[in-house]
């Protein structure tokens, strides 16, 4: 499967460029456009896109509404949705949280679109779409600029999109005899504070939960340590 972005009829280069970047930010490439703004090599959209401006911006294709319906599993989003199912334009609907599961059993190629800033998709766009993502805003006012939108629809779909980020893949938590050191030079500290006897098991359960919750990297767990260990010798000073 392929993912392809599109951008409809927008109004404003900045939001183009905006889209463009978050692509780049979460592995995409394949930016379509359909009745885009000039696109100024020295204007916003350029401005906006980063390092986008080098290949996804320039490298976008013009292209028609229809055409991207007939190439493509279609996905639009929109902010209004119906919750009665009987009014079926818009409903049923996923979140963008929801949709990398949905389109990972998808076999044919995918293109999520994004409408107009003012009015996003009209109903007769919507109905001829194969699926609706809205994202779950406050009730309030939950419109979201178009550069916004895109970038949490994006950010969602990054398990489909990016085979590696800058993040590790697992907490680099300290070894189990390290934390088990911890937990014991706590309880010599208890004892050196002259914390009640009868409340140190209490204490020391607390402690232990709260170690365990919190998976100390190896350096942590060192540094807590060497506190322990200085405010131990201070108190028998």
């Amino acid at each position: 499967m392929s993912l392809a972005v599109a951008v409809v009829d927008a109004q404003t280069p900045g939001n183009v460029g905006t889209i463009a970047r978050a692509m780049k930010n979460f592995g995409l490439s394949d930016l379509k456009l359909v009745d885009p703004p000039e696109l100024d090599p020295d204007g916003e959209a350029y401005g906006f896109a980063g390092q986008a401006r080098e290949d996804i911006l320039p490298n976008a294709d013009v292209v028609t509404f229809e055409a991207l319906i007939e190439q493509y599993h279609t996905v639009a989003t929109t902010a209004v949705t119906n919750e009665d199912a009987a009014k079926h334009v818009r409903y049923p609907f996923v979140t963008p949280a929801e949709l990398a599961a949905d389109l990972a059993g998808v076999d044919s190629d995918v293109c999520v679109m994004f409408g107009r800033e003012r009015v996003g998709f009209t109903n007769d766009e919507l109905a001829a779409v194969d699926q609706i993502c809205s994202i779950p805003a406050s009730e309030t006012y939950p419109v979201l600029n178009l550069g916004q939108a895109a970038t949490i629809v994006l950010y969602e779909l990054r398990e489909l999109t990016v085979d590696a980020t800058q993040h590790p893949d697992a907490i680099d938590r300290a070894a189990q005899p390290a934390i088990d050191g911890l937990d014991g030079q706590f309880s010599d500290f208890l004892e050196a504070v002259g914390h009640p006897q009868e409340k140190r098991p209490k204490a020391q359960r607390l402690w232990r939960r709260l170690l365990g919750r919190a998976h100390p990297t190896g350096r942590e767990v060192r540094t807590l340590r060497g506190l322990f260990r200085r405010a131990q010798q201070q108190i028998e000073e």
